[in-house]
């Protein structure tokens, strides 16, 4: 890692994406996915996100880019308001956080859960909730040293269409 990136990481900034900002957001959601061991995003990523985030006069998902001086765009977090029926309550889950692997250890993860709990908290919202792989082991340390708490679960998806 140079020092010259570590300081470009100091003076990055988090900001809502915007339409130019998601081919290289559907680029760091690839590289997420290989790196969660999932499968790739389908082809057209970009585009199903611009419907999502751009296309709709109140969009559900919001996202936020860390963004180096340079304008490099080093990583992102998505969130949007979900339901909890035992508190009968919204709440902000986020779906992903990720950094490129140069840019972590400098400060944006921190930087990228700031702005999604302002999120929040412009939505009117006290809760977070998120989820990561049980072998992360640095994105646990990370949650941990922010004060998150965890609880053990098991996610299961299963499509609609019974394929």
């Amino acid at each position: 890692m140079s020092t010259e990136y570590a300081q470009e990481a100091r003076s990055a900034r988090v900001r809502h994406a915007r339409p130019e900002d998601l081919a290289r957001v559907a680029e760091l959601a690839a590289e997420h996915a290989a790196y969660e061991k999932g499968a790739a995003p389908a082809p057209g990523l970009a585009d199903r996100l611009h419907g999502l985030l751009f296309a709709t006069p109140a969009p559900r998902l919001r996202c936020l880019v860390a963004e180096l001086p340079d304008a490099t765009l080093a990583g992102y977090a998505t969130c949007a308001p979900e339901l909890s029926t035992w508190d009968a309550a919204e709440y902000l889950h986020m779906d992903c956080l990720y950094l490129a692997e140069a840019a972590r250890g400098h400060g944006l993860g921190a930087l990228l859960m700031a702005a999604v709990r302002a999120e929040a908290a412009a939505l009117g919202l006290a809760e977070i909730q998120w989820q990561t792989p049980p072998w992360n082991d640095g994105a646990i340390r990370f949650y941990d040293r922010l004060g998150a708490t965890s609880k053990e679960k098991r996610r299961y998806s299963w499509r609609a269409t019974g394929e």
